[in-house]
Formats: C-alpha cells, structure tokens, sequence
C-alpha cells in the first residue's frame, strides 16, 4: 500500500487528493478535507463518487472531525476498471485506506451500496471502526433481478448530456440538489458530459448482493450504529420489515427517517443529516 499527496493543508478550503493502492494492485483516489479531530471516512453508493459528500464532509471537518471520502474502486478518480470488485474487495479497500493514511477508529458513514461495504467492514473487522453511520444501507436480502434493473437503467441515460444543466434536469427529477450531485460527478469529454464509471463494472458490483442477503454480518457488528433512513415514497429502499429485523438483532440500533427524502437523503437534506451525526457521536 502506498500514500500520495498531491496538496496539502491543515485545514484546506478545498479536500487533497490522496492515493492509496490496494492490496491486488488497485488504485483508490480520497478527497481528504483535513481536520484534527476524530476521523471519518466517507462512502458513496453505486455509480457515485467522493464528491457527493463535499457539502456533508466540510461541515464534519468545520466541527472538529479529520474527513476523508473515498472514490471506490470502479468509481470516479480511482480505478475505473478493477477485475475484483466483490464485496470483499471494497471491504479490503477501506482497511487498506484505514491502514494507509493512519484513521484512528474511525467513524465509517456510508450511504446506499456504500453503508453496505461499511456494514461488511465492520463485521469482518470489529476492532476497526468506531461507530457506523448508514445512510439507506441494510443487509438487504438476495434480489436475483437487481442487476438487470441497474442495467436498464444505465443503458437509458441520455449521454453525452450536452450540458451540465441538462444532466442535472435528467439525473435528477424534480430534485435538484440530487441532480446536482450526480451531475458533479461526471467528466468532460469533447462530445459532452460522461459518466465517470463503466456500466458493466458497476453491475458486476453487485454480484454478490443479488446471489444473497447479509443478515449474519450485521448481527456480528459490535459498534454503535445510526440507521438515517428516507422514505419509501420518496424513493428510499429500506423498508419497515428490514428495519424491524435490523432493530430486533440489534437492539441499541439507533434510526432515524427524514421527512420527504429518498435514497439520496445525503444530497437532498445534508443539513439534517450533518445534525444526526453531531448528535450521533455526542
């Protein structure tokens, strides 16, 4: 594993970029905001990227924490095409960063397919992680349909959208802030905007999750966890059932659902959820 710092700054207006390499080679891109306090990694869901969280990791950096965000392997400035992309390998990938950049404890927020890779680290490594923030994130169930449904998803999109406002318009609907952060994540090519990541990658990414549910990992999670939920109306995925059976394994689950959010819940009311997580860590 090694560490690259491409700026530098106690406290840096804008994040750093540092460069960590995994254990089978790959190369993973961090925003690193900086900070002195106790550490925070960051991680996005399926198809997003570090950047997302930029209005979310400024504020937990301003109040005392060191935040960084990861680009997961496949996704924005890290390795666009890595051959192992397993949920163990993302697991692999946040100890890798843990260990690389020298995190103390840390807090592991992630949202979407992002708690879920923070979930899995916690089980696997328990001594690792402070506490947990997942953001529409469970140990879900096997849904062998999944990745046909992503699939068609991402063969729909528009690109190259000839315009930023117009991938904002598509990506996000009548939520802006949700199209805003999709959109942040794309890349200049000469013909238009791209996405930054490759379909067939991000489907391969959830082999694992349409074979199987995770249900054995999460009762082995020790940590304290804060469950930040959307709503099913509004797009959120976690149902009442999967949450029941959350908090029935683990008692001392803290949840909380944020009135008129989706699955996005991170983009569309970071406020709310900067102020769950101050109060979370105390």
């Amino acid at each position: 594993m090694t560490d690259s710092l491409c700026s530098s700054s106690a406290e840096p207006a804008e994040p750093a970029e540092r460069v960590v390499v995994a254990p089978d080679g790959v190369r993973l891109s961090c925003r690193d905001w900086g900070g002195d306090g106790d550490d925070i990694l960051l991680l996005h869901g399926l198809a997003g990227h570090a950047g997302e969280w930029d209005v979310t990791a400024r504020a937990l950096r301003d109040a005392g924490h060191r935040v960084l965000a990861l680009d997961q392997r496949g996704h924005g400035r890290s390795e666009r095409r890595p051959e192992d992309v397993s949920r163990a390998a993302y697991v692999a990938d946040v100890v890798a960063v843990v260990t690389a950049l020298g995190l103390r404890r840390p807090v592991l927020m992630g949202q979407s397919l992002g708690g879920h890779t923070a979930l899995l680290t916690a089980a696997a490594h328990p001594e690792l992680p402070r506490a947990l923030v997942l953001v529409e994130a469970g140990p879900g169930g096997s849904n062998p349909g999944v990745q046909a449904g992503i699939a068609e998803w991402f063969a729909s999109w528009p690109v190259p959208f000839p315009t930023r406002e117009a991938a904002v318009a598509y990506l996000g609907g009548d939520k802006r802030p949700v199209g805003e952060g999709w959109a942040s994540g794309l890349e200049q090519r000469g013909d238009g905007l791209w996405p930054r990541f490759d379909a067939d990658v991000m489907v391969r990414s959830l082999d694992d999750n349409a074979r199987r549910a995770f249900w054995d990992e999460w009762a082995a999670i020790t940590c304290p966890v804060l469950a930040v939920l959307g709503q099913g109306t509004q797009g959120g995925i976690i149902s009442a059932e999967e949450y029941a059976e959350m908090a029935r394994l683990r008692p001392g689950l803290l949840g909380v659902s944020v009135p008129g959010t989706g699955h996005d819940t991170h983009l569309e009311r970071p406020e709310v959820l900067h102020s769950l997580v101050m109060a979370f860590l105390g």
